[in-house]
């Protein structure tokens, strides 16, 4: 084999440069949102960006679920607490991770002025519905 590919490949290369940050919308108005190209190297199989704080989180986000396999957090920095069902309250700092299965009711409550986080879902295209916290 030569290191030719004979086949096109599912996933496209991908890159996201700082400099060219694309910002696109997103569910909360208090944060930002940087796509970093994904999902349209996957064909929305897979959704990745960078969510950062834009005006503070002045309010917990109320209890909801996404519509989606999974959705996996990585927090680069500052901090974030959510409230899992089952779970109970948790604070991701940098370096921690969760992973979320779809359907899982949470709500995020606080988070840091300078929080940026990692956030990928499978599939790219996710939902999210507002639900009833857990009885408790």
């Amino acid at each position: 084999m030569d290191g030719t590919a004979t086949t096109k490949p599912a996933v496209k290369f991908a890159l996201s440069r700082a400099k060219d940050a694309r910002v696109v919308p997103g569910r909360r108005e208090f944060f930002q949102y940087r796509d970093l190209g994904v999902t349209d190297a996957t064909d929305g199989k897979l959704r990745a960006q960078l969510t950062s704080a834009r005006a503070g989180m002045n309010r917990p986000t109320g209890w909801h679920y996404h519509v989606c396999e999974a959705q996996f957090v990585y927090m680069v920095k500052g901090w974030m607490e959510l409230e899992f069902e089952g779970q109970g309250v948790i604070r991701l700092e940098p370096g921690d991770s969760v992973l979320i299965p779809g359907g899982l009711r949470h709500n995020e409550i606080g988070a840091s002025d300078d929080f940026e986080l990692i956030e990928a879902s499978i599939p790219a295209a996710m939902d999210t519905v507002a639900c009833e916290g857990p009885s408790r």
